[in-house]
């Protein structure tokens, strides 16, 4: 039996359904469904049970599934970068982890979460060591605290322990994230409803759109997950990127030229987009261009030495895929 937190939120439900998709119906989803709006990620799904958060940690106290499970894959989180609650998100992202932690070692449980390239915050070297680990908000920091009580407890692992830094991840089942949701699903709603999109300004040396991100799908994401599951001689905090950085400008003629083909018309070039105002480029929000990344890109060397050898999409690749799904929805 395996424990997926976070189960009905982005990441957490496209895992439950490739875990179902390769015959695993044996999944325990725990989510907090205040926002109930999420079950929708979940209606597709073969579930053994659903549990809320609070629940969960009830049962995992009282010893309901010592013996039980097979793995924990552990994505629920606050992933509100501009939260400004600290205690709120030291509890949601670093005890409620830790306290899985130590359930997972205490039962010789396999135990993969989700960490994040916001740990690197402001840094230029987005490698998986602690120099390089800089976190801009309360968010990243949690996730970088985290990571640190990992590592100081590697030579008391029992069973595989797996931290998975992920970039900008874009795709199916996010529309419930609303302004925290990828700027692919932000821009997919725009041109629909307005035939332009809107970027941010120049920012941190990069010109308006030239901002560069490793954009990484969804389903990309998923089976790092899955791989690492499979091989549990693996253990380590590894970075899940494309190792591929690139603009917003591009992402954006990506949607828009995926969303022109769905109506029959021909491509254009990023140029004639900005020349016919299909591009705009407006103000950072206050309290946002200081906190900005304006550049990532992975070095995904760790985990291609883990053997993980599946290539990545690339943004026009996945936005494509993407853009479809949404259209059949």
């Amino acid at each position: 039996m395996i424990i997926v937190t976070g189960a009905a939120g982005f990441i957490g439900s496209n895992l439950v359904k490739a875990l179902n998709d390769r015959g695993e119906d044996e999944v325990i989803a725990v989510d907090n469904l205040t926002r109930g709006d999420k079950f929708r990620n979940l209606v597709d799904c073969r579930l053994a049970d659903y549990l809320d958060k609070e629940e969960f940690l009830r049962k995992l106290a009282q010893g309901a599934y010592d013996g039980e499970l097979t793995a924990v894959l552990h994505q629920g989180a606050c992933s509100d970068t501009m939260e400004s609650n600290g205690r709120y998100m030291m509890e949601n992202n670093y005890r409620y982890s830790a306290e899985l932690l130590d359930f997972c070692q205490a039962e010789e449980v396999p135990f993969i979460y989700a960490s994040s390239a916001a740990v690197y915050g402001a840094g230029t070297v987005f490698r998986e060591d602690p120099e390089h680990e800089r976190p801009l908000n309360v968010y990243g920091y949690s996730k970088h605290l985290f990571d640190s009580l990992v590592r100081r407890r590697w030579s008391d692992n029992t069973a595989q322990v797996v931290g998975l830094r992920y970039f900008n991840v874009y795709g199916p089942r996010e529309a419930h994230k609303e302004r925290m949701a990828s700027v692919v699903f932000h821009l997919f709603n725009q041109y629909r409803s307005e035939r332009r999109v809107k970027l941010f300004e120049a920012s941190a040396g990069f010109g308006p759109g030239e901002q560069r991100r490793d954009f990484v799908s969804v389903a990309d994401v998923v089976q790092a997950n899955l791989y690492l599951l499979d091989h549990p001689q693996h253990s380590g905090i590894f970075n899940v990127g494309t190792g591929r950085a690139q603009t917003f400008n591009q992402v954006a003629a990506a949607v828009v030229n995926a969303l022109r083909e769905a109506e029959g018309e021909r491509p254009v070039e990023l140029a004639q987009m900005q020349a016919d105002g299909q591009i705009e480029y407006t103000p950072f929000p206050a309290g946002l261009k200081e906190k900005y990344q304006s550049y990532t890109q992975a070095d995904i060397s760790r985990l291609r030495r883990a053997g993980y050898a599946a290539p990545f999409l690339t943004v026009e690749q996945g936005v494509e895929r993407y853009v479809k799904w949404l259209l059949e929805r």
